[in-house]
């Protein structure tokens, strides 16, 4: 059995200049005031249209981002509608393949330290789903039969492409202190680094969850990397 840190990698995001464009040439349309145009009127444009809620406009963008994350993360981010997903499916891999090492691979819990009591039992009941898992499967189990002993902390890849408003809804509620803290620590990071590439339409949110951010980046639950 393999533990490691959930990560996420950006697949797809437009670039910033056009985006803001695009944005632009469509928020004027609403007012009839394309004459303002200029070369470098784009971003305060955006900026307010931000800030006013007027975000139906911003749905003219889209992003793309692969997570590799836990099941139960996946379960509580595809709730969310107005986003295309394709997720890894259990059915058709078949984790006792050499390509997969012969073992399944686990996210590491991020709220219980590693070699603490709680963190061993998890462990001790992740290497039982493993041994059942591959015993099944050794036994003539196909994998869409086999799963069924596969825990929620197991591995998974999900891609998910969302229009810019989406992604400012999904953002905001699960970086929020009431989401799962799996979730928070995938969501938080990805927060940031939106802020970073698209200012004028994350660095508010990026803001108002600044504290959160700077814990999660730089403590325990700091993420993984791209295997």
């Amino acid at each position: 059995m393999k533990a490691i840190a959930p990560w996420y990698e950006i697949l797809f995001m437009p670039d910033p200049a056009q985006v803001l464009s695009l944005v632009e040439a469509a928020g004027r349309t609403c007012y009839k005031s394309e004459h303002l145009i200029s070369s470098d009127s784009a971003a305060d444009f955006v900026g307010r249209i931000v800030a006013s809620g007027h975000h139906s406009v911003i749905e003219h963008g889209n992003i793309t981002v692969r997570f590799v994350c836990d099941r139960g993360v996946t379960h509580e981010l595809v709730r969310h509608r107005l986003a295309a997903y394709s997720q890894e499916s259990t059915r058709y891999a078949n984790y006792s393949q050499e390509r997969f090492g012969s073992e399944i691979t686990v996210i590491k819990p991020m709220f219980w330290e590693e070699g603490s009591e709680p963190y061993q039992q998890w462990e001790k009941a992740m290497l039982a789903a493993e041994a059942a898992y591959l015993e099944l499967l050794a036994a003539g189990a196909k994998p869409q039969e086999a799963r069924a002993v596969l825990p929620n902390s197991l591995k998974t890849e999900i891609v998910m492409t969302a229009n810019l408003r989406e992604w400012r809804h999904v953002l905001g509620l699960r970086s929020s202190k009431a989401a799962h803290p799996q979730i928070r620590q995938i969501m938080l990071p990805l927060m940031a680094d939106l802020a970073r590439r698209l200012p004028p339409f994350f660095a508010d949110l990026a803001e108002k969850y600044a504290a959160d951010i700077e814990e999660f980046a730089s403590g325990p639950a700091a993420l993984g990397s791209p295997q």
